[in-house]
């Protein structure tokens, strides 16, 4: 009972440097990543953690006791890999939810210098202007990000702290999501005993991990293909201007194989990740592989004989579906001409050979595949860094795990992603009494 008493009572054990953890939710997997940093070192990665996820779908919440498990899971093996005790998480937002603004707020000056209350105060403004706009429609916002600014007849300004002038301008991209959905998923997160640090869009966090210096200032578009959803952003000039995402995923191409096929959902993954392609080839047509039929999967005799070029038949008009989808919300945003000729795919359902080669086909684009590159940028997006991250293996430093490589990012550096609701407490959120909680939570985990 000594592991109870330790996992009930437990204090952050003693550490040498900070402390930061991020946390990915997503459809298909649940992901923590712990770092620290030591006396201004490079940051590096301690703790690694990631689970099955269960209780989401299309990235918002279907089973809220599953997920608390699914979370508790990756959490705690973060935590025993790292030897600390995690207290508050940066976590993301993906999917359809997300919505996107571009406002323009003005201060007057009257000759004076820009101090960082100015800079406070037109954030603020920014903040009030979403939440009137959202009165309507209940949003929770997520990120208030300075775009650039503008001081009298100079424009173009990433920083103007320091300048002198009459009237600052700032064009701001406040980034929201449903209230609901965002509620639920803190509530999630409360009751596994964590608090919130900040909600963060997904693809902007992708970004933040995988663009390099170019990329961010002469426009690109990165897509975070999840497996129940597929987000994207778009970042100019040295920053994010666009977000967006959509209600389909890696998952909906499993549904697709194993409606098609008649076999499990665990089947129609299995076949998927062995021969899945986006392309159909000649030889497709002549290679046969088996399919286990629904309900008799344990039986090896039994199993269904189809052409491998069946199954890209069924694979291909969804992946097409969800470019076609992306392309068309970027006609419709007004950012299309300003993400340029770049894409970067990341997620999970990105590795899927012959998707590259789909995205640039349908987006008239070049495509590049994006890993995590950095622990942390500079204030600046566009600054020049060698920052690198150290402690991910291989297994865990591919396009899937890019967006939690970005919530670390935002986790050491959260002025990065301003928000005008910066925590969700586990106690502000109602969650009961954190010992009696964790109690029954260890109990039905070991149990």
């Amino acid at each position: 009972m000594k592991f109870l008493k330790d996992w009930l009572f437990n204090e952050p054990s003693p550490s040498h440097g900070e402390i930061f953890a991020a946390l990915d939710i997503g459809s298909s997997k649940i992901a923590c990543f712990v770092a620290r940093s030591e006396n201004g070192a490079t940051p590096k990665v301690v703790g690694i953690g990631h689970q099955l996820s269960e209780g989401m779908r299309q990235g918002g919440v279907s089973n809220m006791e599953a997920l608390q498990f699914s979370i508790s899971q990756a959490v705690t093996a973060a935590e025993q890999m790292a030897g600390e005790t995690l207290h508050r998480v940066t976590v993301n937002i993906s999917g359809a939810q997300l919505s996107s603004q571009a406002i323009d707020i003005e201060l007057p000056l009257n000759g004076r210098e820009v101090t960082e209350a100015d800079i406070a105060r037109l954030q603020a403004q920014g903040q009030t202007l979403a939440a009137e706009d959202t009165m309507a429609q209940p949003m929770e916002l997520l990120q208030t990000i300075p775009v650039n600014y503008s001081l009298d007849e100079q424009k173009g300004i990433r920083d103007p702290l320091g300048m002198t002038g009459s009237i600052l301008h700032a064009h701001m991209h406040l980034i929201a999501a449903g209230f609901g959905p965002v509620r639920t998923l803190a509530t999630a997160v409360a009751k596994c005993h964590l608090d919130i640090d900040r909600l963060v869009a997904a693809p902007y966090a992708s970004g933040l991990a995988c663009l390099v210096e170019d990329e961010v200032d002469l426009g690109s578009l990165i897509i975070d293909m999840g497996a129940g959803t597929t987000s994207f952003a778009v970042f100019f000039d040295g920053s994010v201007v666009f977000t967006g995402g959509i209600p389909l995923g890696g998952a909906h191409v499993t549904n697709d194989i194993a409606r098609g096929l008649t076999t499990s959902l665990v089947q129609a993954e299995r076949l998927k990740t062995l021969y899945g392609n986006a392309y159909e080839s000649p030889q497709d047509e002549r290679e046969l592989i088996d399919v286990p039929l629904l309900g008799e999967e344990n039986d090896p005799d039994n199993v269904n004989q189809v052409p491998k070029s069946h199954l890209m038949r069924i694979i291909q008009p969804r992946l097409e579906e969800i470019f076609e989808l992306v392309r068309t919300a970027m006609e419709q945003s007004g950012f299309n001409e300003l993400a340029g000729r770049r894409v970067v795919l990341t997620g999970g359902s990105s590795q899927l050979p012959g998707v590259r080669e789909m995205a640039q086909s349908i987006l008239d684009r070049q495509v590049r595949l994006g890993r995590p590159l950095r622990v942390a940028r500079p204030s600046t997006l566009s600054a020049r860094t060698n920052n690198s991250f150290t402690g991910l293996a291989e297994s865990t430093s591919g396009p899937a795990f890019a967006t939690t490589a970005g919530l670390l990012t935002i986790a050491m550096q959260p002025e990065l992603a301003s928000s005008s609701v910066t925590s969700f407490s586990s106690r502000s959120l109602n969650t009961g009494d954190t010992t009696l909680n964790r109690l029954g939570l260890w109990l039905k985990q070991n149990l």
